[in-house]
């Protein structure tokens, strides 16, 4: 069981598996950034744009409640009243939440492949500094400090 325990450890204090958690740490707090600018101000302009529609409370009752008949007045109305709803305006929330995220991991990628790209053409525009040269009586290959060739024993400048 020990020996259990000492693996898991040495797993869980990887790095890669420490870089995930900050990520998902990190990703859930941007999640939640991004519900409030969808809820707190795209919907409210948008709504406003479409005639004054509140679509956190745009929903169909699909069957009354036992305690209250329809209409009611919000979603949160119909639930209390144990009402079966269809509710469209929390997943049109949840669809421009997603574009939002989708778009932010785009623009993202695209910034961090840029970046990259240009990494690897400053790597490619710098050749290696050469270490053979060619020996001018014998042609073959020899080290670039070389004063002698080894294979034909001429005497280089």
């Amino acid at each position: 069981m020990m020996k259990i325990l000492m693996e898991f450890k040495k797993f869980a204090m990887r790095g890669n598996v420490m870089d995930m958690a900050v990520g998902v740490i990190i990703g859930a707090a941007f999640g939640k950034i991004v519900d409030s600018l969808v809820k707190d101000i795209f919907m409210p302009f948008l709504g406003m744009l479409m005639g004054q529609i509140d679509f956190a409370n745009l929903f169909f009752v699909l069957k009354d409640g036992s305690k209250t008949p329809s209409p009611y007045a919000s979603l949160s109305a119909a639930q209390e009243a144990g009402a079966v709803t269809l509710n469209v305006g929390m997943f049109l929330n949840t669809i421009i939440s997603f574009l939002i995220v989708a778009m932010a991991v785009f623009a993202l990628i695209k910034v961090m492949n840029t970046i990259q790209e240009k990494l690897d053409l400053k790597k490619e525009e710098a050749p290696a500094t050469p270490t053979t040269k060619d020996c001018p009586y014998c042609c073959s290959k020899i080290a670039i400090g070389a004063v002698k060739c080894p294979n034909c024993t001429s005497d280089l400048k």
